[in-house]
């Protein structure tokens, strides 16, 4: 009788750490960038992705964002918990690193999904700006023309997208800088300040430098 009651103790000890360490699983992934690896139902390959925690409750829509490693190919997701266009169908999308001008993209949502899309051009750059801030300020406009937001914390980002790069072979990113630091992304937020008299000015002398370094 001792021996079953200690059994019982045992058991239910078991049972109470299970329940924590998925409890305490389950609140990584909605707070924090989180790596993970699954298969393709449909051409059983694996892939891997990472994901964004959850924006702030009661302040903003349930967006999450995801960088995807599929078959050697990058590609950025965004998850609006919510219809955005039928499947199959494109969508616009905008996001703001820090206080920098919002970059515009054009999405479409999953063959399979009316709540998830993705764009597979220029990840490489989207990666860059997020590597390089400490938040982002997602907006999606859904086919109803409703606006989804959220603003989600970069903080903890890089280890699990540089294991999403690593799947994908990368192990930097072509990011445009010069000797000093300056980036495509500083670029574009500068030229944009610009008034047009000025941006045509710049890219006189863009197309001067480009046609001496062919």
């Amino acid at each position: 009788m001792k021996q079953n009651r200690l059994s019982g103790q045992l058991l239910l000890l078991a049972l109470s750490l299970i329940s924590f360490l998925v409890t305490a699983n389950v609140q990584a992934q909605l707070n924090e960038w989180t790596y993970h690896q699954e298969k393709d139902r449909l051409t059983n390959l694996a892939y891997s992705f990472v994901r964004s925690p959850m924006p702030q409750r009661g302040l903003y829509d349930n967006i999450r964002l995801e960088i995807m490693c599929k078959q050697n190919t990058l590609q950025f997701v965004v998850d609006g918990n919510a219809l955005i266009a039928s499947q199959n169908r494109p969508f616009d999308m905008d996001y703001q690193i820090d206080q920098r001008s919002p970059v515009a993209l054009k999405m479409k949502t999953f063959s399979d999904s009316k709540q998830r899309g993705y764009t597979d051009e220029n990840v490489a750059v989207i990666i860059d700006d997020i590597l390089s801030g400490q938040t982002v300020f997602v907006r999606v406009t859904t086919l109803i023309k409703k606006v989804l937001a959220g603003s989600i914390s970069l903080s903890g980002a890089e280890g699990p997208i540089r294991r999403v790069l690593s799947d994908c072979g990368i192990s930097e990113l072509k990011q445009q800088k010069t000797a000093d630091g300056y980036s495509k992304a500083q670029f574009e937020e500068d030229f944009g300040k610009l008034t047009m008299e000025q941006q045509q000015h710049v890219l006189q002398k863009l197309k001067v430098l480009m046609q001496e370094l062919k």
